[in-house]
């Protein structure tokens, strides 16, 4: 397994590549001054405190990262704070984390035409796509390219967490947006534009074997009638993406953080 220095050195290269020598993003204004462009039906699908439009062949979405739905990791006080014990959707007892959710300002561009890349790559620590609602999604891997057994006990009963720096992200199938839609139903993109569904389709669960080295295939959806290629959520690792990216990577275009910084610690 690779050591976390090999993964921030990757995203390090890449993810400061694309960052614009903007000013940083302040908050839910300057997330909106950034959404201009095309009205799309995609982008209508976005809730919470994302913003998506199109501009081009991408699909822009901009985010604070943080969830439309509570969770016990917002600060005491706070209305959203709510409190969790028990058992949460990955079947672990809850361990809660030191960390507090804190929002971090970003906007993704996605391809809005995905095409299968001609190599695979290999997915960063940090933010790898968004779901509906803004929060992050992460890859299978917790800090030092570590398996995520010892934080899944940390995951809130919407299968999310906080990075050391207040990140909140999913690594599975987030569940606030399952209860919503279904556990069939589209629940966002990776940054190679190729869309993640839930851990169900056509009526029964999705399994590991039922999927390529990507955790995804290529399928029609509601979606998408004409067909296309898709990640799907499982309760097995690697939970959401598998060896990397099928398709040609966007990029984060606008960010407030270092990613360097962006990853998970072991709880």
């Amino acid at each position: 397994m690779p050591d976390q220095s090999t993964y921030v050195s990757i995203a390090r290269r890449t993810w400061l590549k694309g960052l614009c020598a903007l000013p940083a993003l302040s908050g839910v204004a300057a997330l909106s001054a950034f959404a201009q462009g095309t009205p799309h039906s995609l982008a209508s699908r976005f809730v919470g405190g994302a913003r998506a439009w199109v501009e081009g062949d991408w699909l822009h979405v901009g985010t604070r990262a943080v969830p439309d739905h509570g969770s016990p990791y917002f600060p005491a006080g706070d209305s959203r704070q709510e409190a969790f014990q028990g058992s949460n959707p990955m079947g672990h007892r809850f361990h809660h984390s030191p960390a507090q959710i804190a929002p971090h300002d970003m906007v993704l561009r996605i391809p809005l035409k995905p095409e299968r890349a001609a190599a695979v790559m290999r997915t960063p620590m940090g933010p790898i796509g968004v779901a509906l609602n803004g929060v992050p999604f992460f890859n299978q891997y917790a800090g030092n390219g570590q398996s995520l057994s010892h934080e899944i006990v940390s995951f809130d009963q919407y299968n999310g967490h906080p990075t050391p720096h207040g990140m909140y992200h999913y690594h599975a199938e987030p569940a606030a947006l399952t209860k919503r839609l279904g556990r069939d139903a589209l629940l966002g993109f990776l940054l190679d534009g190729f869309p993640v569904y839930g851990g169900i389709e056509n009526g029964r669960e999705v399994r590991n074997a039922d999927l390529d080295e990507c955790h995804g295939h290529s399928r029609a959806t509601k979606d998408f009638p004409a067909g296309i290629y898709h990640y799907h959520t499982t309760m097995q690792e690697p939970y959401l993406n598998g060896r990397g990216f099928y398709g040609q990577r966007g990029q984060i275009i606008r960010a407030s953080f270092d990613p360097a910084e962006v990853f998970c610690a072991t709880a």
